[in-house]
């Protein structure tokens, strides 16, 4: 697999691997893509519980069960306690 960076990232990588916590470029290389997958997958993780809450919302106003937020600042409030 090859790929591109600019020379800002090429440099970053260079720099990394040359403070000695690395062996290789592509050491750093591995640990930037494991750091991103993590990052993803818990991104991912949030938006599942995200659409499951909305969902759960969506059931409740259904059933007459809705809350009235009847200012910007109760909505806030309500955000903030999330």
């Amino acid at each position: 697999m090859n790929f591109s960076l600019t020379p800002s990232l090429e440099q970053f990588v260079r720099d990394q691997a040359a403070s000695g916590d690395y062996n290789n470029a592509s050491e750093v290389v591995r640990e930037a893509l494991r750091l991103f997958k993590r990052v993803e997958e818990e991104r991912a993780a949030k938006m599942a519980h995200l659409r499951a809450a909305i969902h759960e919302g969506d059931d409740a106003v259904a059933r007459g069960d809705g809350v009235s937020i009847p200012s910007n600042e109760t909505l806030d409030g309500f955000f903030d306690e999330l």
